[in-house]
């Protein structure tokens, strides 16, 4: 996954601002992430909240008509929240198109009973609470690979470590792939590397890191990172679409989000959320366009990782009990 850091893309009004001398500092290479996704590339995209077979539909059919690719398509209400027959076909239509579907995993603290979350400090937050919540999120695991879902997003550092020794043991199948959710996504580099080696085989980051700590992060890791381009209002609606091109300078191999801020939540969903689910998922579509747009206009498209690549190349684990 390591590879010599790329030549630096043409950044925003570049030429206009050196004409009136008022041009940027210049890159240091020794910023730049020398890594890559395994078979090549630096940039992989993924439209998440895509909660059910209807949005997906919709995911498929805006993709097409814009020209939009996509590697990954993640769902955030969770593996409980659909029926056997919902995720065959999701899992079916992506096939079909050889995307990565990625569905969530189990009970959070966000949605139980604990009162510490909805705190002002917010203890505990989407970690799964007592032994049956990690019941239900291995549960939740073992019935989504039964039905071909290969990538499981997970909240709880426990249930991580869990998963990667199901996988481990033949439990689960041992190229299904564990991605961190943006809720609980690290922020150092020491963080970053223990859920590497807890199993995590992409990382969501929260979309407020600078370039610098994303940097930080490549010196100690490969592990893929996924970041929101636009970020949900939840997750502060962060819109860093002129930086993607050095997002991907810094932070690759790395997962281009592209998120909706100033949308209502849906999660969970149901059919009561349809119009907005739906709608919301067409603009995350049209969103993704603009940042490929962006890319291409500063010379910095051409890293895409190949469509159907999906696993994570070899990364640092810690050694499994036997």
């Amino acid at each position: 996954m390591t590879d010599a850091p790329p030549t630096a893309a043409r950044r925003p009004g570049e030429q206009a601002l050196a004409a009136l001398g008022l041009g940027a500092p210049a890159l240091d290479p020794a910023d730049a992430s020398p890594h890559t996704f395994p078979g090549g590339g630096r940039w992989r995209t993924e439209v998440p909240s895509v909660e059910g077979p209807e949005a997906l539909a919709v995911v498929l059919k805006e993709s097409s008509r814009l020209d939009v690719p996509i590697h990954r398509i993640s769902q955030g209400s969770g593996v409980w929240m659909l029926t056997d027959s919902e995720i065959t076909e999701m899992v079916e239509a992506t096939d079909e198109h050889d995307i990565e579907l990625c569905l969530f995993t189990g009970p959070r603290g966000t949605w139980d009973i604990g009162g510490s979350v909805r705190t002002d400090s917010r203890g505990g937050g989407l970690r799964a609470r007592g032994h049956d919540a990690v019941a239900g999120c291995v549960e939740d695991a073992v019935r989504a690979t039964e039905l071909g879902v290969k990538c499981l997003l997970v909240a709880d550092e426990g249930v991580l470590w869990t998963l990667h020794r199901a996988r481990v043991a033949g439990i689960i199948p041992a190229d299904t792939t564990l991605k961190l959710s943006a809720l609980v996504g690290p922020v150092n580099p020491a963080s970053y590397a223990v859920y590497e080696h807890l199993g995590a085989d992409s990382l969501n980051v929260p979309s407020d890191l600078t370039l610098d700590h994303l940097t930080e992060i490549r010196r100690v890791s490969a592990a893929p990172m996924d970041m929101y381009i636009e970020a949900p209002d939840d997750l502060g609606g962060y819109v860093r679409m002129y930086e993607v091109a050095e997002l991907i300078r810094r932070g690759a191999p790395i997962y281009l989000k592209f998120g909706l801020s100033k949308a209502p939540g849906i999660y969970p969903y149901g059919h009561h959320l349809r119009d907005l689910t739906l709608n919301t998922a067409r603009e995350r579509v049209r969103r993704g366009r603009l940042a490929l747009d962006l890319l291409a206009r500063h010379g910095a498209d051409g890293d895409m990782a190949p469509l159907g690549s999906r696993l994570p190349g070899g990364l640092k684990r810690f050694e499994t009990p036997s």
